[in-house]
């Protein structure tokens, strides 16, 4: 119920409760009869799409009161206080992250704070502008300014740290493409040249008579094993070597 939604001890003007819904809906700021009630936003938490509303109310005689912080314009103040301190730990995140599921990560919690930050901002300046009177406006606004660009700069930086890392492993996947291009056409190069000998010895089925096929077993078929793999080795390592470029 929208009665649910500003605190029913509070004595706010009807207009007020008339203008709420059955949600809180966007940041606002509302006045009437010489009273201010803002409806702003809790800093979203990580895959949260459902914003958590928070009300705070100036009567006609100065003081504030709010619905989850307290009394007093302190309320306000812890409420810029944790927009403050969410930023400062994805800054820090910013700072530690080195890949781009990191840097994805931060700015898939950032963005929306970054938004609501805004929003934040644009509501006390309005708010400034239609209650000149109400001076302790002019540093929440301006506490509201500050957080809304430092969300901003950091938005950005985060931003162009994910290009540089995409661009990082994109250009290492296609070194690496490349390699196994060069590997692949030097092993096909490989087969070309053997190839014919090797159908050759298949069809006539040439055997050349070596003098070691009973001399000491299994020690002839061994050595052929180990000089196999030495060749083997030496053949992997011709392959996989990088091309000068």
């Amino acid at each position: 119920m929208a009665a649910d939604l500003i605190p029913p001890l509070w004595k706010v003007p009807q207009v007020f409760r008339d203008r709420m819904g059955e949600q809180v809906g966007r940041q606002r700021a509302m006045i009437a009869d010489g009273e201010l009630l803002l409806v702003l936003h809790a800093p979203p938490k990580p895959n949260e799409n459902q914003r958590h509303g928070r009300f705070f109310w100036r009567d006609a005689e100065g003081q504030w009161s709010s619905k989850d912080r307290g009394t007093g314009l302190n309320a306000l103040n812890k409420h810029l206080d944790e927009y403050e301190e969410l930023i400062a730990e994805l800054d820090r995140l910013e700072e530690q992250a080195t890949s781009s599921g990191e840097y994805f990560a931060i700015l898939e919690q950032l963005s929306p704070v970054q938004r609501a930050a805004t929003n934040l901002h644009h509501v006390l300046q309005e708010a400034r502008e239609k209650c000149p009177d109400f001076r302790e406006l002019i540093n929440l606004r301006d506490r509201a300014y500050g957080i809304e660009r430092t969300a901003e700069l950091l938005l950005a930086e985060v931003k162009n740290a994910l290009d540089v890392a995409v661009a990082k492993r994109a250009e290492e996947q296609a070194a690496s493409s490349h390699q196994m291009s060069i590997a692949s056409h030097r092993l096909n190069k490989l087969a070309a040249f053997f190839f014919p000998v090797a159908t050759l010895m298949a069809i006539f089925g040439a055997n050349l008579r070596h003098g070691l096929e009973d001399v000491w077993p299994p020690i002839p078929m061994v050595a052929v094993l180990v000089l196999g793999l030495v060749m083997g080795a030496v053949l992997a390592m011709f392959v996989t070597r990088k091309s000068a470029e």
